[in-house]
């Protein structure tokens, strides 16, 4: 006989660990079940990269607000680095905007934080609930196979013996990422625009203090953003930033291949010095730019979550925060559907949550694209408008305030 769950989640990377967070609750209250299939095995220990190498996320104020909710931010805040200001300029040109947190009345915009710890956090999570049988985690296990049927779903996988399972679900969640290949099996299409970009990540130490502040920067060689971190316990005296270095597919390749000397000196000549003198990169990693839009997130008794539904330019830091706040509309969505009797899976509730979504999501979409498009045309007018519109978002408070919490995720 299969075994039978209300919400199968598809993926346990941080989309789909935040939702099983935000679920659990109901699995202890409301007898809700709940199950995790992820193809990594959680239970074995994590290869810990150097501090100096991790990757990390800008955690909106809005996200933080999430995390708060669910618990979860006193297990990650000694982790993070507020975010007490964002400048944003335009390398060479007279525009430029400032964005504080002191304005809003915030202890912060937002915070970065090491995606490692993020995952451990949420991860630690899910094994305790496991402990506490609110939660059923398939790991290691893949998803072979999804067939809708009656009022619910059969999902076929195979665990780390190969060995086969057959399982009905209420609700299929997929957050199996963008490349999602059972988004292909089942025939949902993703809308692709490829950017011919790369975005290239490292963290790097500066000999200014960062105090708090995220440098979004345009140059002529592509968007950088430079996100405050905590400093590396052994180098006290350097200021530590997560990169995030925009470059084209001619460029990208001969900077990962350059030395670390030469691609700090290049770095340096593109953004400048105001953030301070450039003095130590770490591991040099990249992936290319390509936004992804799903055409469908919701199915009878299917919902397609995080990167799967929509990945998007990370110039803005935005995609991960609008993943979070679908999470939470999403588990509102379930929680009332639950409370009401009624099958999570229903139709008619999941298009409630996707309309309730949609606004925010294309919002995010068109903000990012657009902003790509206006600062990678350097003709004369182009240039001369957007940065008339930085100085013109900088002298307007009311603007300036809307803009923020836009950013902020409020």
């Amino acid at each position: 006989m299969s075994q039978q769950y209300d919400v199968l989640i598809i993926g346990g990377g941080l989309v789909g660990a935040t939702l099983a967070c935000a679920l659990e609750p109901l699995a202890c209250l409301q007898g809700l079940k709940i199950a995790i299939v992820e193809p990594r095995p959680v239970d074995q220990p994590q290869s810990r990269p150097p501090s100096f190498d991790a990757r990390s996320s800008a955690l909106s104020y809005g996200t933080i607000q999430a995390y708060e909710k669910l618990g979860l931010w006193s297990s990650l805040a000694g982790h993070a680095e507020s975010i007490k200001q964002v400048h944003v300029s335009d390398r060479g040109h007279f525009g430029m905007t400032r964005l504080s947190h002191k304005k809003e009345g915030v202890p912060a915009l937002g915070y970065v934080i090491d995606n490692f710890k993020l995952g451990e956090v949420l991860l630690d999570r899910l094994r305790c609930y496991r402990k506490k049988q609110t939660l059923t985690l398939y790991s290691p296990a893949e998803v072979t196979q999804l067939n809708p049927t009656a009022g619910s779903m059969l999902v076929t996988l195979l665990d780390s013996t190969k060995k086969q399972h057959d399982i009905k679900a209420s609700l299929v969640v997929l957050a199996d990422g963008g490349r999602s290949g059972l988004m292909a099996q089942i025939g949902i299409i993703r809308d692709t625009h490829d950017y011919g970009q790369h975005a290239l990540i490292a963290n790097i130490t500066t000999d200014k203090p960062h105090e708090g502040v995220a440098y979004e920067r345009f140059s002529r060689n592509g968007p950088m953003a430079l996100l405050p971190k905590k400093s590396l316990i052994d180098k006290p005296e350097a200021s530590l930033y997560g990169l995030v270095w925009t470059l084209s597919e001619d460029e990208i390749n001969d900077v990962i291949s350059m030395k670390a000397s030469a691609v700090i000196k290049k770095l340096q000549d593109s953004f400048g010095y105001r953030a301070g003198r450039f003095l130590q990169i770490g591991h040099r990693d990249s992936y290319p730019l390509i936004m992804g839009i799903a055409r469908e997130q919701i199915r009878p008794n299917l919902v397609v979550l995080g990167n799967a539904a929509h990945t998007v330019h990370p110039v803005a830091g935005q995609g991960y925060n609008l993943a979070i706040r679908d999470v939470m509309s999403l588990a509102n969505t379930i929680k009332a559907a639950v409370i009401d009797r009624a099958s999570v899976g229903d139709l008619h509730r999941l298009m409630t949550y996707l309309q309730k979504q949609e606004a925010d999501q294309k919002r995010v979409v068109a903000f990012c694209d657009n902003l790509i498009n206006a600062f990678s045309k350097n003709k004369l007018p182009t240039v001369m408008a957007r940065n008339m519109c930085l100085l013109g978002l900088d002298f307007s408070s009311q603007l300036k305030s809307h803009f923020t919490k836009a950013a902020m995720g409020l």
